[in-house]
């Protein structure tokens, strides 16, 4: 007698999960196997800096996660807001190959329905967004990425020339500012505050913990590179940088620059000790977190950087 015929597999639906319902192990799987995830879908860097969030995930005949749309909310007066955490510049949605739910507004179809309003940022490679559901709309951002593929001294050529004599001058100093390894980002901090009010930045102190949070995870998880200058007389901090490595190149996650610093070209030599460290490494990105506004975007193609438009949705 012949065995009964398997039954057939159950087709993969998707759920809102809130985070207690989460299965962060399972989470961890799909953004491993989806290609080209950002990293800041992942579990850590969530955790970090939104602390609990919800998700659409497409759950597979085993429970495992296909796909997922990272949700971090919070509760106001009006509602549940569906937001863009400080410090991550972007999410969205997460496929991998096993998804059969690849369609972005099928998952904005349940935020809709969960959410008072919403805003979220996405990859590059979410544009563009064609069918969005009513009422969401979106914008463009702007970043600047540059290629780590090239060797040091061919990604130095890509420098605006100015740049390429700043880094000559220095070099040739008796006593030339130097880049370090750091350890202490609330020395960091407080540089950047002490020039950036609440007015600039619409941010108050409390504002950075998720930043400190961040920067714990990556170091926990060696990911995280400090650096800074100090006045080879003083000692004066002059400026500091924050990246962060994933598999994809580096993030220029947060710095700061006092007068003097600035003057002294000290965010320069981060960077370009940032570059020459990482360079050679085909299919790498330095992604420098912005450019929108007209002088930090100058001053990022000076790299060599070109701009890469990103989108937001909202409603």
């Amino acid at each position: 007698m012949a065995p009964p015929p398997a039954p057939a597999a159950l087709p993969a639906v998707l759920h809102l999960l809130r985070f207690a319902d989460l299965n962060l192990t399972r989470w961890d799987a799909c953004v491993a196997a989806s290609p080209g995830a950002p990293p800041y879908v992942q579990a850590w860097w969530l955790a970090a800096a939104a602390g609990r969030w919800a998700a659409v995930v497409e759950l597979g005949p085993a429970g495992e996660y296909r796909s997922l749309l990272p949700l971090p909310t919070k509760r106001r007066i009006r509602g549940r807001v569906g937001y863009q955490p400080l410090f991550t510049q972007q999410l969205g949605l997460v496929l991998t190959p096993a998804s059969q739910q690849r369609e972005l507004a099928d998952y904005l179809a349940i935020i809709k329905n969960y959410c008072h309003s919403f805003y979220q940022q996405l990859p590059p490679a979410a544009r563009p967004l064609p069918g969005l559901p009513p009422p969401f709309t979106v914008a463009e951002r702007l970043t600047y990425h540059l290629s780590l593929g090239p060797a040091t001294e061919v990604l130095r050529q890509g420098y605006a020339a100015d740049y390429r004599r700043r880094l000559r001058r220095n070099h040739e100093l008796q006593a030339p500012l130097t880049v370090a390894a750091a350890d202490n980002l609330d020395e960091l901090l407080a540089l950047f505050l002490s020039y950036r009010s609440a007015e600039h930045t619409g941010l108050r102190p409390r504002h950075y913990a998720p930043l400190r949070r961040l920067w714990a995870a990556a170091r926990a998880r060696g990911l995280a590179e400090l650096r800074r200058v100090r006045h080879p007389a003083t000692g004066e901090l002059l400026a500091g940088a924050l990246f962060i490595r994933y598999d994809g190149g580096l993030i220029y996650l947060f710095a700061a620059a006092s007068a003097a610093g600035r003057a002294a070209g000290a965010p320069l030599l981060l960077l370009d000790e940032a570059i020459g460290r990482h360079a050679g490494q085909p299919g790498q990105v330095l992604d420098f977190e912005g450019g929108s506004l007209p002088a930090i975007g100058r001053f990022f193609a000076n790299f060599g950087a070109r701009p890469v438009l990103y989108p937001a949705l909202s409603f």
